[in-house]
């Protein structure tokens, strides 16, 4: 078995050098990661000796050759290819560790010269690491340091690494040069070229809004943050058309988002009015401006200054009621050419379309995910979607029904309803509504029971015959008799809760309707 060893950062290096060379791998390294291994009293082989050839150009060219390639692409299980290997008398490589160059951390010192700064962006590297991740069946590609006492344990199991260890492996390598290079493009968004001279400049308020690549933004969630809006491909920038308004910043972009996702959660006509990401007004129509109304009653107060969504194209009579009051965004799948000529009169409103039946398609038919920063990296998680209620409830017989009572016809379909639009309502949430329409959202609170109060409050008394939902479950009773003082009659919940027998007991006291869904919807 054989190892190519190429890391900036050399944490752990030693440790599990000597791992892989007492289970008998041979290991292959480069310039400074090959003397920190032969310094430990490792042996290890110089690449050049592989190649054929040293080093060149200041390092720039070392990895970059066929008999490396080759041997990190080769398929085991293709005749063809390991006949390509011994003509050309090639070995296997069955290992690939490489951490690429430290490009982030001359790029975090302004005073870091453009050309010096071109100088830390690593190609050998990431072209290892996408060989080793592409042929990942056969060979393992090891990124982050934290994963080298992992990779000992599977290569010390009985049969090897297994698949799913590979697949994991595979999928932490793309996301780390994908993040290597969105860092790279940032970066490089904010250099100017002025009379034949590269500088770098702070982050400003671009002159036009170009189409691809990393676009500054106004400034962050507070103008004393700067931003970017990172797109990873043309076909994403295109994918959004902003017709008319001020310039779209950071939290625009981040509303615009939330209208979007809780709207293509509804097939009929629906609207959305976002404030600080937490849907404030949400309803369902015969027509979009019948549903837009609706959703703007609802809680007219914080719609104001609001962001839109609707999932039909913006027509006439919609776009008088848009602009007959405060509205800072709208997004709609498309637009009436007469209904631009209406928001028109709002020359700052901004209006957005994009293709809604792509919103959820990622390149390569991938699944799609979410991405949020995290210590120097990134989370990354699989877009959470309320497919359990893409259909008519009662299905069959889901969503449980736990209690004595059974739900009503109408309140089958406010259930249904409620329990689309709670998954888009930040944690802890617990929301009231009719069939069409939502009554009052309590959002974002410490406990279930400080969420019915705050809806409680913005209701005014409107909560009598509603139904409520609960993104999690009710850990102790008292959230549910709070729900049965505020009016509701049926209640929508994921359950799991060892305490689910006591609140079961206490909706049938209130002589409520209850219905457990199995899956928690939190956004945090």
């Amino acid at each position: 078995m054989r190892a190519i060893l190429s890391v900036s950062d050399k944490n752990g290096l030693v440790e599990f050098a000597r791992g892989l060379a007492t289970m008998g791998v041979e290991l292959v390294s480069t310039g400074g990661t090959a003397k920190v291994i032969a310094a430990a009293g490792l042996p290890v082989v110089n690449v050049s000796d592989i190649t054929g050839f040293p080093e060149m150009m200041d390092g720039r060219v070392k990895t970059l050759h066929p008999a490396m390639f080759a041997g990190i692409l080769a398929r085991r299980n293709r005749a063809d290819d390991l006949a390509a290997l011994a003509e050309h008398g090639i070995n296997l490589i069955d290992l690939v560790v490489v951490n690429l160059y430290p490009f982030g951390k001359a790029a975090d010192h302004p005073d870091t010269p453009f050309d010096a700064l071109v100088e830390e962006i690593d190609i050998g590297g990431p072209s290892l690491v996408r060989a080793a991740a592409k042929n990942f069946r056969d060979v393992l590609v090891v990124v982050h340091p934290e994963d080298y006492p992992g990779v000992l344990q599977e290569l010390a199991r009985d049969g090897g690494p297994s698949l799913e260890f590979r697949f994991d492996l595979m999928k932490r390598a793309f996301m780390h040069t994908g993040q290597y290079d969105g860092m790279i493009a940032m970066t490089l968004a904010h250099v100017d070229v002025t009379d034949g001279a590269m500088a770098r400049r702070p982050l400003k308020r671009p002159t036009s809004t170009p189409h691809g690549g990393p676009r500054p933004l106004r400034y962050g969630e507070n103008p004393h943050q700067t931003a970017s809006w990172i797109q990873f491909s043309p076909e994403s920038a295109r994918a959004w058309q902003v017709h008319q308004g001020k310039e779209l910043s950071y939290t625009n972009l981040l509303d615009l988002y939330a209208a979007l996702r809780l709207v293509l959660e509804f097939k009929e006509p629906t609207a959305a009015v976002i404030k600080h990401t937490n849907p404030c007004g949400v309803a369902t129509g015969a027509t979009i401006d019948e549903a837009y109304v609706r959703a703007r009653d609802g809680d007219a107060t914080s719609a104001f200054g609001g962001i839109v969504g609707v999932n039909r194209a913006v027509d006439v009579a919609t776009a008088r009621a848009l602009t007959s009051t405060f509205i800072e965004a709208i997004i709609a799948p498309s637009m009436d050419a007469d209904a631009r000529v209406v928001l028109a009169t709002r020359q700052n409103m901004r209006v957005v379309t994009t293709d809604f039946s792509k919103a959820y398609e990622a390149a390569g038919n991938r699944e799609p995910v979410e991405s949020r920063s995290f210590l120097g990296g990134a989370l990354q998680q699989q877009s959470d979607r309320v497919t359990e209620a893409a259909d008519d409830w009662p299905a069959s017989d889901f969503p449980k029904v736990v209690t004595k009572r059974q739900p009503t016809a109408e309140e089958w379909t406010a259930l249904r309803f409620a329990w689309r639009v709670c998954a888009h309502v930040k944690s802890n949430a617990v929301i009231f509504t009719g069939a069409d329409r939502t009554r009052a959202i309590g959002a974002g609170q410490m406990s279930r029971v400080d969420a019915v109060k705050v809806a409680v409050m913005k209701a005014n008394g409107l909560l009598a015959g509603s139904v409520a939902a609960s993104d999690a479950f009710f850990p102790f009773r008292d959230g549910l008799d709070a729900i049965a003082a505020a009016g509701a009659t049926a209640v929508v919940q994921p359950g799991g809760s060892v305490r689910d027998a006591e609140v079961i007991a206490a909706a049938d006291e209130h002589g409520l309707a209850m219905v457990l869904t199995g899956r928690r919807h939190f956004r945090h």
